[in-house]
């Protein structure tokens, strides 16, 4: 290739040099010389193109035979590039599924790290739950294993296994406890009497159930647990026999256990019994008043149900026996069968009967009379148990109000975290109100029963009184016809009605204009013209 280059080179040098012969013509000397040198050039161009020509075929055939081998070559390379393409895809491929792999890997282990984070969590929840439900005398047995397990959650020097090994000593532990309870587990321990004194002795654990027996046998009771003690309390048990059996079940290892099957509440359930007046007692001074006011109104209530006991009502014979007298106009019969009326009606009755002769107003007045005070007598007292009924609640209601301020003195001084310091004031609260609703109720109640039967004597006597009325009114001889003819018959006897009248009115004229006139003697005249004394002007 680089001699073609060099031919090419000289045959433009020699059309260089030969081109100012061509373009200045000479003479023909001068042309000779120039077609002389130009044949030399046109040679020696020839010369040259034959050699590029030889030195083209020559490099021609250099360049063909190594061309093969480069081809050859070119294949072989072009080969190996397909196969790492091929090997590199097959990478990215490995790479791919190791990426994936590598995830799911990561994934697992994120699992598998929340599963032991969670089997850890369990297994604390599960040392805080046998520690808390472990009886009292174990606590000393199993309080290593539990110290044990709590401290290594807080131990950055431990691993997770580490940790494990420690709360499943206590699983292990409590898997032995359960197959040994229910034959019953012996512990040797300390237990504080009833005088709270320490003593050394033998708990007997069966379920929920322990029993303490000390080493000398004089305290036998139940193991219980109380606040702010760290050792059992021993509570004695109330039966002898009950004492014989414990002691001989921890002294042999074999008997009889008294089983408390209220789950070891029976002593607490027996410490809150208290007597009547022990409770009313916590009510304060306020619950004094809410009983005098109970046994007031249960007084009251029980005279008015005993006087309304006794009460008499009018039979139906015994009226009916009465008004058939009123019809026959027998007034003693009457009067005699209205004395054997007993009670507020027979009262009513005797005094329709003495005045059912006169007008028939005046005999209602006279029954009306003894209806009001009959119903005044009936509703005495029983406003006084309407007002007990309605001020008990707020006498409560004030022992309640009273009681919280007294809770909230004792918080301010002692905090919310005593709760025995706060039971007086919330006892004092809620007995207030509870004794204010006992007495409410039952004397609202006795109010409106007292009431009911008040009403309904005041509504007998009403009817009753009704009834004798119309009859009287019916009676030839008592009602409305008798009046009439005793107008008749007193007629003759007196002046008309309009003489009498005009009699009446000159009389009060007279009165009242004499003294006016200038005669004292003056008065006017019946037929109503003026007298002797009495002018037409003055009249």
């Amino acid at each position: 290739m680089s001699t073609k280059n060099q031919t090419m080179r000289a045959v433009l040098l020699a059309a260089a040099l030969a081109a100012p012969a061509l373009a200045l013509p000479q003479d023909d000397a001068e042309v000779a010389v120039s077609g002389q040198r130009l044949e030399e050039t046109a040679a020696k161009l020839g010369d040259s193109v034959r050699e590029a020509d030889a030195e083209l075929r020559a490099v021609r055939e250099r360049a063909t035979k190594e061309l093969l081998p480069l081809r050859e070559r070119l294949g072989a390379l072009r080969s190996e590039l397909i196969a790492a393409e091929d090997a590199n895809r097959e990478a990215a491929r490995l790479k791919s599924e190791d990426a994936s792999a590598l995830l799911r890997l990561t994934r697992s282990i994120d699992a598998k790290k929340k599963q032991t984070s969670r089997l850890s969590a369990l297994l604390n929840e599960y040392v805080n739950n046998f520690r808390s439900r472990t009886h009292i005398a174990e606590k000393a047995v199993y309080a290593d294993l539990i110290g044990a397990a709590e401290s290594a959650l807080g131990d950055a020097d431990l691993s997770q296994s580490d940790i494990f090994v420690r709360q499943l000593a206590v699983l292990d532990a409590s898997f032995a406890r359960i197959s040994e309870l229910p034959g019953g587990l012996v512990v040797e321990g300390s237990a504080l009497d009833p005088d709270g004194i320490e003593r050394r002795g033998k708990f007997v654990i069966v379920g929920p159930a322990g029993v303490f027996r000390s080493e000398d046998g004089k305290v036998v009771g139940t193991a219980e647990r109380e606040l702010e003690r760290t050792l059992p309390v021993i509570k004695t048990f109330s039966e002898e026999v009950d004492t014989v059996h414990a002691s001989t079940l921890v002294a042999s290892g074999t008997g009889q256990l008294p089983v408390d099957i209220t789950g070891n509440k029976a002593h607490k359930i027996a410490s809150t019994k208290e007597t009547l007046v022990e409770h009313v007692q916590k009510g304060g001074a306020i619950i004094y008043p809410i009983l005098v006011m109970a046994a007031l109104a249960l007084l009251v209530a029980l005279y008015k149900w005993i006087s309304f006991l006794f009460l008499r009502g009018a039979s139906k014979k015994k009226v009916k026996g009465l008004t058939d007298a009123v019809a026959e106009g027998d007034a003693d019969s009457a009067k005699r069968r209205a004395a054997e009326i007993k009670g507020p009606i027979g009262g009513m009755l005797q005094a329709g009967v003495a005045n059912m002769e006169r007008s028939r107003d005046l005999m209602e007045d006279s029954m009306y009379e003894k209806v009001l005070v009959s119903k005044t007598s009936l509703n005495s007292w029983l406003p006084f148990i309407a007002v007990c009924a309605a001020s008990a609640p707020l006498l409560g209601l004030l022992g309640t109000v009273t009681g919280i301020i007294n809770t909230f003195k004792q918080i301010t001084i002692f905090g919310s975290g005593d709760v025995k310091s706060l039971s007086g004031g919330i006892s004092e609260a809620l007995i207030t109100t509870k004794f204010g609703l006992i007495v409410a109720i039952p004397s609202l109640l006795l109010h409106a029963y007292l009431s009911r039967r008040a009403r309904g004597m005041v509504t007998k006597m009403e009817a009753n009184a009704v009834h004798f009325a119309n009859e009287v009114a019916r009676s030839d001889k008592f009602g409305e016809a008798a009046e009439a003819r005793r107008r008749v018959a007193t007629a003759p006897m007196m002046a008309p009605e309009h003489e009498v009248a005009r009699a009446q009115v000159t009389e009060i004229l007279s009165d009242i204009l004499g003294p006016l006139s200038n005669d004292p003697q003056a008065t006017l005249a019946p037929g109503g013209g003026s007298g002797n004394g009495v002018s037409e002007k003055e009249a």
